[in-house]
């Protein structure tokens, strides 16, 4: 199995050694993973991985080569007794039950019952529709149906539907070094361009040297800075939840856009953009950049792209308090308001398709707020985009 995770790593392009690979196994034999497949998770990526570009290939190669093999250890974020988020059992509701579940009444009133039945409930609860627990229609807990709710300790989401989530969520950073589908997608991109030649003299000009060589009589080799696309570029991207769906194309976009543009910069965001972003998705709560240092630091002829399917609760864009994941002290349409204020070339890009967009209330006010420049992650879309952003 350890042979064959080396073969599949080298496979996937990951720039493993022989030498790396006996590291580990050197490192096995010593039981410094202590026999537990997390411990030798670690393990392996510290031995073989050398640069984090990487680690999100390496992540797809060790999911797919010892996949099903289980820990032994679950590390929940949430404070809650562990036993009450098992899931137990999963409850099929028909449409007409649905129907007659009411939600709480706004977010203020959620939260504020929440905290009610945390100090009032003593035990676990399976089902039922009051107290915190899974499989039933209370709106706090699990594996149950609501729709508004605060979701705890669910591994992932089944309904969309939650205006609060109390677990830590880990998200991965996109793969820069993606292999395109297609090359349409960086033709696209170059309509955004425009070349100067900056920097020191390090490429041989040609012409130059022929012509100075020819009228000096002796050999004049001539140097220039080298041609490079002048465009500045600042990228917001959209991680977790439901983008989760959208990856594979936000990746291509994203390798397209590190090919094309010299002077470009990303940041990484969670459904609407509030008071701090950050570059590494693993270090999202340790290590965060506050949204006013970036709008302080790139000067306003920065091309600004947010990438993003603009589904979420109302909330997160209108209600201070109203994010998901934390409490925000301004709303999130009050930064958007002030990122297309300081950045007049700014486009949104929605990898969900354009027919769909009036489906969903938050995308439709996203696209309000950023001036109806929102268009969909398409090559006729990407067209449009670079078409708004040279004006």
């Amino acid at each position: 199995m350890f042979v064959e995770f080396f073969h599949q790593l080298k496979a996937a392009g990951v720039p493993v050694t022989l030498r790396e690979y006996l590291t580990l196994m050197e490192a096995m034999e010593h039981d410094l993973a202590a026999r537990r497949v997390e411990g030798f998770y670690y393990l392996s990526r510290a031995a073989l991985i050398k640069d984090e570009r990487n680690l999100d290939k390496f992540d797809r190669v060790f999911g797919k080569v010892f996949k099903g093999l289980e820990l032994t250890e679950q590390a929940l974020a949430a404070e809650i007794p562990s036993e009450w988020l098992k899931k137990l059992a999963e409850k099929y509701l028909t449409e007409e039950e649905k129907k007659q579940i009411e939600a709480m009444g706004g977010l203020d009133k959620l939260l504020e019952t929440l905290r009610k039945r945390m100090a009032e409930q003593k035990g676990r609860h399976q089902g039922g529709s009051r107290w915190i627990g899974t499989a039933g229609t209370s709106p706090y807990g699990a594996y149950g149906y609501n729709p508004e709710g605060v979701r705890i300790g669910q591994d992932e989401n089944r309904n969309f539907r939650a205006v609060k989530i109390w677990d830590k969520r880990e998200f991965k950073d996109l793969d820069d070094t993606v292999e395109l589908g297609t090359r349409n997608i960086k033709i696209a991109l170059r309509r955004l361009r425009k070349f100067a030649r900056t920097g020191a003299p390090e490429e041989l000009d040609l012409d130059g040297t022929i012509k100075d060589t020819a009228h000096k009589g002796y050999l004049d080799i001539k140097l220039r800075p080298e041609r490079h696309n002048a465009v500045k570029v600042l990228l917001f991207f959209d991680i977790g939840g439901s983008m989760d769906w959208h990856v594979r194309a936000v990746e291509e976009l994203f390798s397209a856009a590190r090919t094309e543009f010299k002077h470009m910069d990303h940041f990484y965001f969670h459904n609407c953009l509030y008071e701090r972003v950050w570059k590494e998705n693993r270090r999202r709560y340790d290590d965060t950049k506050p949204t006013w240092d970036v709008l302080h630091t790139y000067p306003h002829d920065y091309k600004v792209v947010f990438v993003g399917d603009a589904s979420m609760s109302p909330y997160e864009i209108t209600t201070p308090g109203g994010s998901i994941e934390h409490f925000n002290e301004e709303a999130g349409a009050v930064w958007l308001e002030r990122v297309t204020r300081t950045y007049p070339a700014c486009v949104w890009l929605n990898p969900v398709p354009e027919n769909q967009w009036e489906m969903t209330y938050s995308v439709r006010m996203i696209r309000q707020l950023v001036g109806d420049r929102m268009y969909p992650l398409t090559l006729d879309g990407l067209d449009r985009a670079m078409r708004e952003l040279v004006r």
